[in-house]
Protein backbone atom coordinates (compact mmCIF):
# COMPACT_ATOMS: atom_id res chain seq x y z
CA UNK A 1 0.00 0.00 0.00
CA UNK A 2 2.93 2.67 1.03
CA UNK A 3 4.48 1.71 -2.64
CA UNK A 4 1.63 2.33 -4.68
CA UNK A 5 0.77 5.82 -2.63
CA UNK A 6 4.18 6.64 -3.24
CA UNK A 7 4.29 5.69 -6.70
CA UNK A 8 0.81 7.37 -7.33
CA UNK A 9 1.84 10.93 -5.72
CA UNK A 10 5.02 11.06 -7.41
CA UNK A 11 3.66 10.52 -10.85
CA UNK A 12 1.18 13.01 -10.40
CA UNK A 13 3.93 15.45 -8.95
CA UNK A 14 6.12 14.86 -11.97
CA UNK A 15 2.94 15.74 -13.90
CA UNK A 16 2.24 18.82 -12.49
CA UNK A 17 -0.69 18.30 -10.38
CA UNK A 18 -1.58 20.77 -7.96
CA UNK A 19 0.05 19.31 -4.19
CA UNK A 20 -3.06 19.01 -2.31
CA UNK A 21 -4.62 16.89 -5.34
CA UNK A 22 -1.99 14.41 -5.75
CA UNK A 23 -2.20 13.99 -2.20
CA UNK A 24 -5.79 13.49 -2.18
CA UNK A 25 -5.39 11.17 -5.21
CA UNK A 26 -2.68 9.18 -3.36
CA UNK A 27 -5.44 8.98 -0.65
CA UNK A 28 -7.98 7.24 -2.59
CA UNK A 29 -5.88 4.60 -4.06
CA UNK A 30 -5.02 3.66 -0.79
CA UNK A 31 -8.36 3.15 -0.09
CA UNK A 32 -8.41 0.83 -2.61
CA UNK A 33 -6.14 -1.05 -0.12
CA UNK A 34 -8.24 -0.96 2.74
CA UNK A 35 -12.12 -0.21 1.77
CA UNK A 36 -13.13 1.37 -0.66
CA UNK A 37 -16.34 1.74 0.69
CA UNK A 38 -14.71 3.59 3.63
CA UNK A 39 -13.99 6.55 1.09
CA UNK A 40 -17.36 8.85 1.59
CA UNK A 41 -17.18 8.46 5.43
CA UNK A 42 -13.55 8.29 5.98
CA UNK A 43 -12.24 10.55 3.99
CA UNK A 44 -14.05 13.45 4.83
CA UNK A 45 -13.59 12.41 8.59
CA UNK A 46 -9.81 12.55 8.24
CA UNK A 47 -9.40 15.51 5.64
CA UNK A 48 -11.25 18.25 8.23
CA UNK A 49 -9.74 16.27 11.15
CA UNK A 50 -6.41 16.37 9.91
CA UNK A 51 -7.00 20.70 10.36
CA UNK A 52 -9.12 20.95 13.49
CA UNK A 53 -6.50 21.75 15.72
CA UNK A 54 -7.07 24.80 18.40
CA UNK A 55 -2.84 24.88 18.08
CA UNK A 56 -2.65 24.99 14.43
CA UNK A 57 -4.48 28.83 14.52
CA UNK A 58 -1.20 29.77 15.78
CA UNK A 59 0.10 29.12 12.13
CA UNK A 60 -2.28 31.97 9.97
CA UNK A 61 -0.91 34.00 13.13
CA UNK A 62 2.85 34.05 12.51
CA UNK A 63 2.73 34.18 9.08
CA UNK A 64 0.71 37.34 9.33
CA UNK A 65 2.94 38.69 11.95
CA UNK A 66 5.98 38.30 9.25
CA UNK A 67 4.08 39.35 6.43
CA UNK A 68 3.33 42.81 8.86
CA UNK A 69 6.63 43.35 9.92
CA UNK A 70 7.59 42.66 6.34
CA UNK A 71 5.30 46.04 5.33
CA UNK A 72 6.48 47.84 8.16
CA UNK A 73 10.06 48.28 7.15
CA UNK A 74 11.40 46.38 10.08
CA UNK A 75 13.13 43.43 8.04
CA UNK A 76 14.99 46.28 6.51
CA UNK A 77 16.04 48.11 9.41
CA UNK A 78 17.46 44.09 10.82
CA UNK A 79 19.41 44.04 7.28
CA UNK A 80 20.94 47.47 7.89
CA UNK A 81 21.93 46.43 11.26
CA UNK A 82 23.41 42.85 9.78
CA UNK A 83 25.30 45.27 7.09
CA UNK A 84 27.37 47.18 10.31
CA UNK A 85 27.95 44.02 12.56
CA UNK A 86 29.40 41.86 9.94
CA UNK A 87 29.42 43.95 6.62
CA UNK A 88 33.19 45.11 7.19
CA UNK A 89 34.76 41.52 7.27
CA UNK A 90 36.43 39.81 4.68
CA UNK A 91 33.96 37.96 2.30
CA UNK A 92 30.98 40.43 4.17
CA UNK A 93 28.48 40.28 2.11
CA UNK A 94 27.68 36.73 2.74
CA UNK A 95 28.28 36.87 6.37
CA UNK A 96 25.74 39.63 5.79
CA UNK A 97 23.61 37.00 4.38
CA UNK A 98 23.44 34.51 6.71
CA UNK A 99 23.08 36.96 9.64
CA UNK A 100 20.44 38.55 7.88
CA UNK A 101 19.04 35.17 7.88
CA UNK A 102 19.27 34.55 11.59
CA UNK A 103 17.35 38.23 12.23
CA UNK A 104 14.64 37.13 9.60
CA UNK A 105 13.89 34.07 11.42
CA UNK A 106 12.74 35.34 14.55
CA UNK A 107 10.37 37.69 11.95
CA UNK A 108 8.49 34.53 9.76
CA UNK A 109 10.14 31.69 10.94
CA UNK A 110 9.71 30.75 6.85
CA UNK A 111 13.23 29.54 4.83
CA UNK A 112 11.42 30.15 1.22
CA UNK A 113 10.42 33.75 3.10
CA UNK A 114 14.19 34.63 3.88
CA UNK A 115 14.85 33.36 0.43
CA UNK A 116 12.88 35.65 -1.90
CA UNK A 117 13.63 38.39 0.27
CA UNK A 118 17.21 38.64 0.34
CA UNK A 119 18.00 36.94 -2.97
CA UNK A 120 17.13 39.85 -5.31
CA UNK A 121 19.37 41.88 -2.99
CA UNK A 122 22.18 40.23 -1.81
CA UNK A 123 22.81 37.85 -4.62
CA UNK A 124 24.19 40.85 -7.24
CA UNK A 125 25.79 42.56 -4.92
CA UNK A 126 27.83 39.65 -3.65
CA UNK A 127 28.70 38.53 -7.48
CA UNK A 128 30.02 42.51 -7.84
CA UNK A 129 32.59 41.80 -4.54
CA UNK A 130 33.61 38.67 -6.30
CA UNK A 131 31.16 36.11 -5.48
CA UNK A 132 30.50 32.98 -8.09
CA UNK A 133 26.90 33.50 -8.83
CA UNK A 134 25.69 29.88 -8.07
CA UNK A 135 27.68 30.15 -4.61
CA UNK A 136 25.92 33.28 -3.74
CA UNK A 137 22.21 31.50 -4.32
CA UNK A 138 23.64 28.28 -2.83
CA UNK A 139 24.46 30.53 0.89
CA UNK A 140 21.31 32.46 0.32
CA UNK A 141 19.58 28.96 0.10
CA UNK A 142 21.44 27.25 2.64
CA UNK A 143 21.41 29.78 5.48
CA UNK A 144 17.80 29.99 4.82
CA UNK A 145 17.48 26.97 6.58
CA UNK A 146 17.74 28.75 10.07
CA UNK A 147 14.89 30.39 9.82
CA UNK A 148 12.48 27.38 10.83
CA UNK A 149 14.70 26.23 13.30
CA UNK A 150 15.29 29.81 15.15
CA UNK A 151 11.50 30.42 16.71
CA UNK A 152 9.33 30.89 15.27
CA UNK A 153 8.59 27.82 13.65
CA UNK A 154 5.58 26.63 11.76
CA UNK A 155 7.51 23.16 11.10
CA UNK A 156 7.96 22.61 15.04
CA UNK A 157 3.99 24.05 15.48
CA UNK A 158 2.70 21.09 13.19
CA UNK A 159 5.30 18.55 14.64
CA UNK A 160 3.23 19.38 18.00
CA UNK A 161 0.28 19.21 17.02
CA UNK A 162 0.91 15.63 15.67
CA UNK A 163 3.13 14.49 19.32
CA UNK A 164 1.62 16.29 22.24
CA UNK A 165 4.96 17.93 22.96
CA UNK A 166 4.87 21.58 24.48
CA UNK A 167 5.52 24.16 21.98
CA UNK A 168 7.70 25.87 24.15
CA UNK A 169 10.23 23.98 24.56
CA UNK A 170 10.46 23.05 21.14
CA UNK A 171 11.25 26.83 20.00
CA UNK A 172 13.73 26.52 23.04
CA UNK A 173 15.50 23.43 21.64
CA UNK A 174 15.46 25.27 18.27
CA UNK A 175 17.55 28.32 19.44
CA UNK A 176 21.03 26.56 19.96
CA UNK A 177 21.00 24.36 16.71
CA UNK A 178 19.97 27.28 14.56
CA UNK A 179 22.77 29.64 15.51
CA UNK A 180 25.03 26.42 15.10
CA UNK A 181 23.75 26.14 11.42
CA UNK A 182 24.21 30.01 10.89
CA UNK A 183 28.27 29.53 12.83
CA UNK A 184 28.52 26.66 9.99
CA UNK A 185 27.95 28.61 7.16
CA UNK A 186 29.55 31.74 8.04
CA UNK A 187 32.52 29.37 8.25
CA UNK A 188 31.81 28.21 5.02
CA UNK A 189 31.56 31.81 3.34
CA UNK A 190 34.67 33.01 5.13
CA UNK A 191 36.97 29.92 4.25
CA UNK A 192 35.03 30.85 0.38
CA UNK A 193 36.23 34.63 0.69
CA UNK A 194 40.13 33.66 1.94
CA UNK A 195 40.35 30.86 -0.40
CA UNK A 196 39.15 33.61 -3.50
CA UNK A 197 40.82 36.48 -2.05
CA UNK A 198 37.27 38.58 -1.90
CA UNK A 199 38.16 42.26 -0.48
CA UNK A 200 37.00 43.49 2.72
CA UNK A 201 34.36 46.00 2.39
CA UNK A 202 34.68 49.42 3.61
CA UNK A 203 35.48 50.15 7.52
CA UNK A 204 34.54 49.24 10.75
CA UNK A 205 31.40 51.44 11.71
CA UNK A 206 31.09 53.66 14.71
CA UNK A 207 29.65 53.02 17.92
CA UNK A 208 27.17 55.53 17.43
CA UNK A 209 26.23 53.97 13.82
CA UNK A 210 25.90 50.97 15.66
CA UNK A 211 23.63 51.94 18.73
CA UNK A 212 21.31 53.84 16.45
CA UNK A 213 20.74 50.65 13.92
CA UNK A 214 20.17 48.64 17.06
CA UNK A 215 17.49 51.01 18.61
CA UNK A 216 15.83 51.11 15.08
CA UNK A 217 16.35 47.46 15.02
CA UNK A 218 14.73 46.86 18.74
CA UNK A 219 11.30 46.12 17.91
CA UNK A 220 12.18 43.94 15.43
CA UNK A 221 14.55 41.68 17.79
CA UNK A 222 12.19 41.56 20.25
CA UNK A 223 9.55 39.86 19.13
CA UNK A 224 10.99 36.71 19.11
CA UNK A 225 11.82 36.90 22.83
CA UNK A 226 8.03 38.13 23.23
CA UNK A 227 6.97 35.20 21.83
CA UNK A 228 9.01 31.87 23.29
CA UNK A 229 9.06 33.82 26.55
CA UNK A 230 5.38 34.27 26.72
CA UNK A 231 5.12 30.41 25.64
CA UNK A 232 7.58 29.10 28.51
CA UNK A 233 6.22 31.17 31.25
CA UNK A 234 2.95 30.43 30.67
CA UNK A 235 1.19 33.61 30.12
CA UNK A 236 0.05 32.91 26.84
CA UNK A 237 -0.48 29.66 24.78
CA UNK A 238 1.20 29.69 21.10
CA UNK A 239 -1.84 30.98 19.72
CA UNK A 240 -2.58 33.96 21.79
CA UNK A 241 1.18 34.45 21.05
CA UNK A 242 0.72 34.91 17.82
CA UNK A 243 -2.30 37.12 17.99
CA UNK A 244 -0.65 39.41 20.58
CA UNK A 245 2.58 39.96 18.37
CA UNK A 246 0.88 40.54 14.95
CA UNK A 247 -0.42 43.01 17.36
CA UNK A 248 2.46 44.10 18.47
CA UNK A 249 3.96 44.71 14.99
CA UNK A 250 0.75 46.94 14.06
CA UNK A 251 1.23 49.02 16.96
CA UNK A 252 4.96 49.45 16.32
CA UNK A 253 4.82 50.06 13.05
CA UNK A 254 1.75 53.01 13.28
CA UNK A 255 4.26 54.34 16.15
CA UNK A 256 7.04 54.39 13.30
CA UNK A 257 4.67 56.05 10.80
CA UNK A 258 5.68 53.14 8.52
CA UNK A 259 2.63 50.89 8.52
CA UNK A 260 0.11 52.14 5.53
CA UNK A 261 -3.34 50.34 5.29
CA UNK A 262 -2.92 49.48 1.74
CA UNK A 263 0.33 47.35 3.19
CA UNK A 264 -2.36 45.82 6.09
CA UNK A 265 -4.41 44.38 2.95
CA UNK A 266 -1.73 43.03 1.42
CA UNK A 267 -0.41 41.04 4.41
CA UNK A 268 -3.99 39.77 5.06
CA UNK A 269 -4.29 38.95 1.65
CA UNK A 270 -0.74 37.33 1.48
CA UNK A 271 -1.54 35.32 5.03
CA UNK A 272 -4.80 34.07 3.81
CA UNK A 273 -3.17 32.22 0.39
CA UNK A 274 -0.52 31.02 2.31
CA UNK A 275 -2.33 29.25 4.77
CA UNK A 276 -5.16 27.66 2.36
CA UNK A 277 -2.31 26.46 0.71
CA UNK A 278 -0.44 24.76 4.26
CA UNK A 279 -3.65 23.99 5.53
CA UNK A 280 -5.00 21.81 2.23
CA UNK A 281 -1.98 20.16 2.39
CA UNK A 282 -1.70 18.86 6.14
CA UNK A 283 -5.41 17.70 5.80
CA UNK A 284 -4.60 15.36 2.74
CA UNK A 285 -1.52 14.60 4.48
CA UNK A 286 -3.71 13.87 7.54
CA UNK A 287 -5.47 11.23 5.32
CA UNK A 288 -2.82 9.61 4.05
CA UNK A 289 -1.38 9.31 7.88
CA UNK A 290 -4.71 7.83 9.36
CA UNK A 291 -4.55 5.18 6.37
CA UNK A 292 -0.51 4.36 7.59
CA UNK A 293 -2.05 3.75 11.14
CA UNK A 294 -4.67 2.09 10.22
CA UNK A 295 -2.71 -0.40 7.89
CA UNK A 296 -0.31 -0.57 10.98
CA UNK A 297 2.95 0.35 9.37
CA UNK A 298 4.42 2.46 12.34
CA UNK A 299 4.12 -0.73 14.63
CA UNK A 300 5.71 -2.78 11.91
CA UNK A 301 8.43 -0.13 11.15
CA UNK A 302 9.15 -0.15 15.02
CA UNK A 303 9.50 -4.31 14.37
CA UNK A 304 12.16 -3.22 11.82
CA UNK A 305 14.28 -1.51 13.93
CA UNK A 306 13.55 -3.60 17.42
CA UNK A 307 17.44 -5.32 16.75
CA UNK A 308 18.94 -1.12 16.65
CA UNK A 309 16.75 -0.19 19.62
CA UNK A 310 19.53 -0.05 22.43
CA UNK A 311 21.31 2.34 20.03
CA UNK A 312 19.39 5.72 20.03
CA UNK A 313 22.40 7.56 17.54
CA UNK A 314 22.20 4.85 15.02
CA UNK A 315 18.37 4.75 15.32
CA UNK A 316 18.68 8.52 14.48
CA UNK A 317 20.79 7.90 12.46
CA UNK A 318 18.49 5.74 10.23
CA UNK A 319 15.31 8.23 10.88
CA UNK A 320 17.70 10.83 9.52
CA UNK A 321 18.66 8.83 6.49
CA UNK A 322 14.60 7.83 5.31
CA UNK A 323 13.30 11.65 6.07
CA UNK A 324 16.53 12.97 3.64
CA UNK A 325 15.67 10.60 0.93
CA UNK A 326 11.35 10.98 1.46
CA UNK A 327 12.40 14.85 0.87
CA UNK A 328 13.79 14.93 -2.12
CA UNK A 329 11.21 13.67 -3.74
CA UNK A 330 8.41 15.24 -1.31
CA UNK A 331 6.81 19.21 -0.28
CA UNK A 332 7.89 19.87 3.33
CA UNK A 333 4.86 19.83 4.94
CA UNK A 334 3.44 16.79 3.96
CA UNK A 335 6.84 14.63 4.49
CA UNK A 336 6.41 16.26 7.83
CA UNK A 337 2.68 15.00 8.60
CA UNK A 338 3.01 11.80 6.80
CA UNK A 339 6.48 10.76 8.47
CA UNK A 340 5.94 12.08 12.13
CA UNK A 341 3.30 9.85 13.56
CA UNK A 342 5.23 7.03 11.51
CA UNK A 343 8.73 8.09 13.37
CA UNK A 344 7.48 8.49 16.62
CA UNK A 345 6.66 5.10 17.77
CA UNK A 346 10.33 4.41 16.83
CA UNK A 347 12.18 6.88 18.59
CA UNK A 348 10.35 6.46 21.87
CA UNK A 349 11.10 2.36 22.05
CA UNK A 350 14.53 3.67 21.15
CA UNK A 351 14.53 5.68 24.28
CA UNK A 352 14.92 9.33 22.50
CA UNK A 353 13.42 12.57 23.94
CA UNK A 354 11.00 13.71 22.22
CA UNK A 355 11.89 17.22 22.13
CA UNK A 356 15.38 16.22 20.58
CA UNK A 357 13.74 14.11 18.13
CA UNK A 358 11.43 17.43 16.87
CA UNK A 359 14.81 19.45 16.69
CA UNK A 360 16.18 16.95 14.35
CA UNK A 361 13.11 16.06 12.35
CA UNK A 362 12.54 19.89 11.88
CA UNK A 363 16.21 20.13 10.86
CA UNK A 364 16.02 16.92 8.65
CA UNK A 365 12.61 18.43 6.83
CA UNK A 366 14.07 21.55 6.22
CA UNK A 367 17.31 20.75 4.57
CA UNK A 368 14.96 18.62 2.23
CA UNK A 369 13.51 22.43 0.97
CA UNK A 370 17.58 22.59 -0.16
CA UNK A 371 18.02 19.19 -1.94
CA UNK A 372 17.32 18.27 -5.61
CA UNK A 373 14.73 17.98 -7.37
CA UNK A 374 12.25 19.46 -5.44
CA UNK A 375 14.12 21.44 -2.78
CA UNK A 376 11.89 25.03 -2.57
CA UNK A 377 14.42 27.36 -1.56
CA UNK A 378 16.64 25.84 -4.33
CA UNK A 379 13.79 27.18 -7.32
CA UNK A 380 13.09 30.29 -5.45
CA UNK A 381 16.78 30.77 -5.13
CA UNK A 382 17.94 30.20 -8.96
CA UNK A 383 14.68 32.05 -9.76
CA UNK A 384 15.32 35.67 -8.18
CA UNK A 385 19.25 35.10 -9.38
CA UNK A 386 18.18 34.37 -12.62
CA UNK A 387 20.38 31.24 -12.52
CA UNK A 388 19.79 27.93 -14.40
CA UNK A 389 18.66 25.66 -11.88
CA UNK A 390 20.75 22.79 -13.12
CA UNK A 391 23.51 24.81 -12.32
CA UNK A 392 22.34 25.28 -8.49
CA UNK A 393 21.47 21.17 -8.28
CA UNK A 394 25.07 21.18 -9.01
CA UNK A 395 26.33 23.40 -6.59
CA UNK A 396 24.58 23.06 -3.52
CA UNK A 397 25.84 19.83 -2.08
CA UNK A 398 28.18 21.38 -0.39
CA UNK A 399 25.90 23.44 1.43
CA UNK A 400 23.87 20.45 2.02
CA UNK A 401 26.98 18.36 3.78
CA UNK A 402 27.44 21.25 5.89
CA UNK A 403 23.82 21.03 7.20
CA UNK A 404 24.05 17.43 7.55
CA UNK A 405 27.19 17.74 9.52
CA UNK A 406 25.32 19.90 12.14
CA UNK A 407 22.46 17.14 11.91
CA UNK A 408 25.14 14.65 13.08
CA UNK A 409 26.26 16.88 15.62
CA UNK A 410 22.75 17.67 17.26
CA UNK A 411 22.37 13.47 17.28
CA UNK A 412 25.82 12.77 18.82
CA UNK A 413 25.41 15.46 21.77
CA UNK A 414 21.29 16.00 22.10
CA UNK A 415 22.03 18.18 25.19
CA UNK A 416 22.76 20.90 22.68
CA UNK A 417 18.98 21.19 21.88
CA UNK A 418 17.82 19.82 25.52
CA UNK A 419 19.61 21.78 27.79
CA UNK A 420 18.01 24.93 26.74
CA UNK A 421 14.44 23.81 27.67
CA UNK A 422 15.86 22.08 30.82
CA UNK A 423 16.72 25.57 32.41
CA UNK A 424 13.60 26.32 32.35
CA UNK A 425 11.16 23.16 32.95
Amino acid sequence: MLIAILLTFLVQVLLGLPLFLSLLTSAVVGFFFIDPAMIPRMMPQQFYGGINAFSLMAIPLFILAGNLMNAAGMTDQLMRLARLLVGHLRGGLGHVNVLSSVFFAGVNGSAVADTSALGPLLVPSMQKEGYDKAFAAGLTAGSSLVGPIIPPSIFMILYASLTNVSVGSLFLAGVVPGLIIAAAFMTMNAWYARRHQLPRSGQAPSISELTRATLESLPALVAPVIIVMGIVMGVVTPTESGGLIALYVVVCGVLQRRLKLRAVWAAFAETARLTSAIFLIMAASATISWQLSYAQVPAQLTQFFTPFIDSPILVLLMLTGIIFIVGMFMEEVSALMLLTPILMPVALAAGIDPIHLGVIVTLNITIALITPPMGACLHVAAAVSRLEITSLFRTIWPFVVVALTVVLLLIVFPQLTLWLPGLFS
